[in-house]
């Protein structure tokens, strides 16, 4: 396979990431007085590796060496991308609303580019980071409903800094996959989500014992497989393969469709409205992605033709 038909294959994988994503955020809003935050967090993993652990057994067996070699990168980047973020996330939104959720959300890009110079020296061209700042104004354009005035109505508190925190922390593992061992995706994956377990699993012991435990019928038991399945297993395992194809910044830069697909999700499913402001900051969130595709191209075939 060529590097542009990868790098092309990742991006289309990245889509339907975010399409889950975004629907981990409406089903994380559904269910909200249903399943404490550390307890969705602690059976999304669970499951996740319920189901990765077959798959991965033999990949697991011939990887031993390298896991056991490479224990601190993966144990690092399953606190950070796997553990702490998703308790994090879902903690901050019992405390703050979708708005302000997302609004970090777009600085997800950004943060990955900063996290590129401050841990790896690594600079961004300017086209790439000005393909960033035009997602992230489309971003902002979506969330704010193309009203300036909602900024004004933000109100931020401990739930707003706990999403900041999140997004901080996706941000770095997206940047620090780069160290992971050369290991096979799906025992990544299933190391990865094990150390997941056990990050959430004192959490959500304390939740229980506290009397905030889970409830529900059939649909809670759906929206929890759900979360499970395709936010975690098939999302992190083509999230983490496109940073492999295309980079940590071209990958993250994506991200600035979640709120975008949210809007499309919510519509579908919940019957919101989809109004101009949304075709408005769709326009610009994928200009801003082809901006820096173009720039990339640009350069591609420059090195090229002086070879």
């Amino acid at each position: 396979m060529t590097r542009d038909r990868a790098a092309l294959y990742a991006y289309l994988s990245l889509i339907f990431v975010m399409l889950f994503w975004a629907g981990n955020a409406i089903v994380g809003r559904l269910m909200r007085a249903d399943v404490p935050p550390f307890t969705l967090a602690f059976l999304r993993w669970l499951i996740a590796f319920a189901v990765v652990l077959p798959l991965s057994w033999r990949h697991l067996r011939a990887d031993r060496a390298a896991l056991i070699q490479g224990w601190k990168p993966i144990l690092l980047l399953g606190v950070i991308g796997v553990g702490s973020f998703n308790g994090l996330m879902y903690l901050g939104l019992h405390f703050t609303n979708a708005t302000n959720a997302m609004l970090f959300q777009a600085a997800v890009p950004g943060l990955v580019l900063l996290a590129d110079r401050l841990v790896f020296a690594q600079s961004a061209p300017a086209a790439r980071v000005a393909g960033v700042l035009l997602s992230a104004i489309g971003v902002i354009i979506v969330v704010i409903r193309a009203d300036i005035s909602v900024l004004a109505g933000l109100h931020l508190g401990i739930g707003d800094l706990l999403v900041l925190i999140a997004v901080a922390l996706w941000a770095l593992y997206t940047s620090l996959l780069r160290i992971r061992p050369q290991v096979h995706s799906l025992s990544f994956l299933a190391a990865t989500f094990l150390i997941g377990i056990f990050c959430m699993a004192p959490m959500a012991v304390w939740e229980w014992a506290a009397g905030h435990r889970p409830h529900g019928g059939p649909g809670t038991i759906a929206a929890v497989l759900y979360v499970g399945i395709f936010p975690s297993v098939l999302s992190y395992l083509m999230f983490n393969r496109a940073v492999e194809k295309i980079g940590s910044a071209r990958t993250g830069q994506t991200t600035s469709l979640l709120p975008l697909f949210g809007a499309l999700i919510a519509a579908a499913v919940l019957g919101e409205k989809l109004h101009g402001y949304h075709l408005a900051g769709m326009v610009l969130i994928l200009g801003g992605i082809a901006f820096g595709l173009a720039a990339d191209w640009r350069r591609k075939a420059g090195e090229r033709a002086a070879e």
